[in-house]
């Protein structure tokens, strides 16, 4: 079942700065893409946080799961001097930690990164890249791909050993 995208952040007592359309066309620019709609109305909502706890299934295992990969956390697009993960940290993070080129990061810590993958043309698809153990799995077509197969992660089966 989908899950309910006004329902997708999870409470918090420090809500990010609103995003503007001025600011999406500036990050647009300086990441040099097209960011997707769905993506851009999620951060409308809320530009960034933790989200209430999904995960996507996967038919592959990664190093994170047998079964999923975590998406607790979608970056906003945040103004440097407003502190907190932002997309708009991509160019640095990507050369920071040896992710490959044309990837705009929505989540991760460093050691593993969810991802718009703009390597095969203008309509990214989403990645896996583990930078310590050099994964880097397709995992949907698409963002809205992506969001229609998002899980609550209580209702994850557990990974059978």
């Amino acid at each position: 079942m989908a899950i309910d995208l006004t329902n997708f952040w999870d409470e918090t007592d420090k809500v990010p700065p609103p995003l503007t359309t001025e600011f999406i066309q500036q990050a647009e620019q300086q990441l040099a893409v097209h960011l997707p709609a769905d993506l851009l109305a999620l951060l409308k909502q809320q530009n960034g946080g933790y989200t209430r706890g999904f995960v996507y299934p996967m038919a592959h295992p990664t190093s994170w799961a047998e079964n999923h990969v975590p998406f607790d956390e979608l970056f906003g697009l945040l103004p440097s001097d407003r502190g907190g993960a932002s997309i708009l940290d991509s160019g640095y993070l990507t050369q920071e930690w040896g992710v490959p080129e044309k990837q705009v990061l929505l989540s991760g810590d460093g050691h593993w990164f969810i991802t718009l993958d703009y390597r095969h043309g203008s309509e990214p698809r989403v990645a896996w890249i583990d930078t310590e153990m050099e994964e880097d799995v397709p995992v949907a077509d698409s963002f809205s791909t992506f969001l229609a197969g998002l899980v609550d992660r209580d209702e994850m089966p557990e990974d059978e050993e």
